[in-house]
Formats: structure tokens, C-alpha cells, sequence
């Protein structure tokens, strides 16, 4: 509600152990919780940085296994990439993970059904400074700024997917976040 000033920052597409790791410098240096969208076969290779991710606070969930397009991914494809994430996820903070957002923000037809045997739901965005084209720093706080709402959702990204996202994501963050509080927000995960 307009009353509640919160926004949800994302992170998808880590863990990286450099970028994601100084993101959460950023975090912590600004006191904020942020959500962390992982993807299972990298966070099954930096185990360390997950339980980091949790430690501090943050919500852990998934990007699937290895950040396959759900549109390419016929119903045991989906599934795996569903179930194989959530495992590692949760085994490595010790605890079940509630959220998945797929990849690009393709589902298909399968993919409901398996989330729901898996025990989680379905997290998109509402605002994404960066997608398939890489943004300026200043541009992606600008874009951000300009379309925050109550329950507006973030998606930021942590690891390499459009080349040099991450740096661009350390420029931005810091005067994202004091904009974003300088309009009366609040962060939630």
C-alpha cells in the first residue's frame, strides 16, 4: 500500500565470488536486505558466497539450475531445473528456499505445477534498469527513481550476463539506494 514506502532489491544471475560479494559490501556498508535470485550450478561452485548471501540477512532463492530459458525446457527439463536448484539452495543455507524467478522471465505451461510440488512461487519484477542492453550507472538510478512505487520490485544483476553488468551495478547501487530513500523507501526482501 502507498502507506508502506518498500522496495524489493533483486539480485539475479550470481553467485560471483568478486561481484556478488562486493555487492554485499554495498549492502551492508547502507543497511539494506536485498533478495538474491542464484542460480544453482554457480552457487553450487561458490558455496561460500551463498551461505554469506544468508548470514547477512538476505534472502536466498533461485534462478533455476543453469539459467536455461523455461520456453526451451520441455516439463522434466523444468522440473529438474526447478528441483535441482531448490536443493542446493537449500542445502547450503540450511533452511528451504520460498522463491524462483525464471530466467529472462520466460515460464511455460509446466512450470506452476512444478513449483508447487517444489514449495515455492513465483517472484517477477517491476522495474529493470538493465535488461538485454547494457545502461549507464546514471541511467539505470535515473530509471529506477523515475518508476519506484510501493511493492515495487528491482531487478538488478549481480553476475555477468550482459557484459560488465556488474561494474555498472557497483556504480549505481549507492545512489540508488540514498535516491530511493530520499523519496521516503524503505527496503524489503
Amino acid at each position: 500500500p502507498a502507506t508502506h514506502r518498500k522496495v524489493a532489491l533483486t539480485f539475479d544471475d550470481g553467485p560471483d565470488p568478486e561481484w556478488t560479494e562486493r555487492v554485499l559490501g554495498v549492502l551492508a556498508q547502507e543497511r539494506v536486505s536485498a533478495s538474491f535470485f542464484l542460480v544453482g550450478e554457480r552457487a553450487a561452485r561458490a558455496p561460500e558466497t551463498v551461505r554469506r548471501i544468508a548470514a547477512a540477512g538476505h534472502e536466498v532463492a533461485s534462478h533455476g539450475w543453469s539459467h536455461r530459458s523455461l520456453w526451451l525446457c520441455g516439463p522434466r527439463r523444468t522440473d529438474d531445473e526447478i528441483g535441482r536448484a531448490r536443493h542446493c539452495l537449500s542445502d547450503a543455507i540450511g533452511a528451504p528456499i520460498r522463491h524462483f524467478r525464471p530466467p529472462w522471465g520466460m515460464v511455460n505451461a509446466v512450470m506452476f505445477g512444478a513449483l508447487r510440488r517444489h514449495g515455492q512461487r513465483c517472484v517477477l519484477w517491476s522495474i529493470q534498469p538493465e535488461g538485454l542492453r547494457a545502461a549507464a550507472p546514471e541511467r539505470q538510478v535515473e530509471h529506477v527513481l523515475d518508476r519506484a512505487h510501493p511493492g515495487a520490485i528491482v531487478d538488478l544483476h549481480d553476475a555477468e550476463g550482459v557484459p560488465d553488468a556488474p561494474e555498472r551495478l557497483l556504480a549505481a547501487l549507492p545512489p540508488m539506494i540514498v535516491g530511493l530513500r530520499g523519496l521516503g523507501y524503505d527496503f524489503a526482501t
